[in-house]
């Protein structure tokens, strides 16, 4: 959705069907790119974060989720594209910058890395004193109330913190705020 807010006609690929998905999408595994990426004017890739997110316990259990970065870095890279790589705090990403959703003014902190083949600015993360909401697992949480909205209920709160309004909890538990796509995908328009 951010990429179609920043002027992108977008297309989704995914190993796993997406039937909420709002636009073009081809179901196909993105290590052997399913489509000619010589068409498209940006690359969004978004790998598998299981390896490094502190959620999985990254440490006891990369061992059982491959690091498919490097591959998608060099698919990337051979395709001359501008591109950008997302992914949690601690995945080996190159000269990353860090977008925090507060920075957008949303309700959540969900902190990203995101590699560009491009210079970009970040904007600064803000004070993490607000009120806030976290997305993991099937949790949402509000952090400065120090109360979890639940497993079973109050998924819109989650849904309103990051502005997206179509995703089921797992979805959303896997996503991030349309406003980081749409300012990584204004600045790779502009360079």
């Amino acid at each position: 959705m951010g990429l179609h807010r920043a002027g992108f006609d977008v297309i989704g690929v995914d190993l796993h069907k997406q039937p909420r998905y709002p636009f073009t999408f081809v179901q196909g595994d993105a290590t052997t790119p399913p489509v000619d990426l010589a068409r498209f004017d940006f690359i969004w890739a978004s790998p598998p974060c299981q390896a490094f997110t502190i959620a999985q316990n990254a440490a006891k259990n990369a061992h059982a989720h491959p690091n498919h970065i490097p591959a998608i870095r060099s698919i990337l890279r051979a395709s001359g594209k501008p591109y950008a790589i997302e992914n949690v705090v601690g995945a080996p990403l190159e000269n990353a910058t860090t977008l925090c959703g507060l920075a957008f003014g949303l309700k959540v902190k969900r902190h990203r890395l995101i590699e560009t083949s491009f210079f970009m600015f970040s904007p600064p993360c803000p004070s993490h004193r607000e009120d806030y909401f976290v997305i993991f697992g099937h949790e949402v949480s509000n952090r400065r109330k120090g109360t979890a909205a639940g497993r079973k209920n109050k998924i819109a709160e989650g849904r309103k913190a990051m502005d997206i309004g179509w995703m089921n909890r797992g979805e959303l538990s896997e996503a991030i705020p349309p406003a980081y796509a749409e300012f990584v995908g204004r600045a790779a328009r502009a360079a």
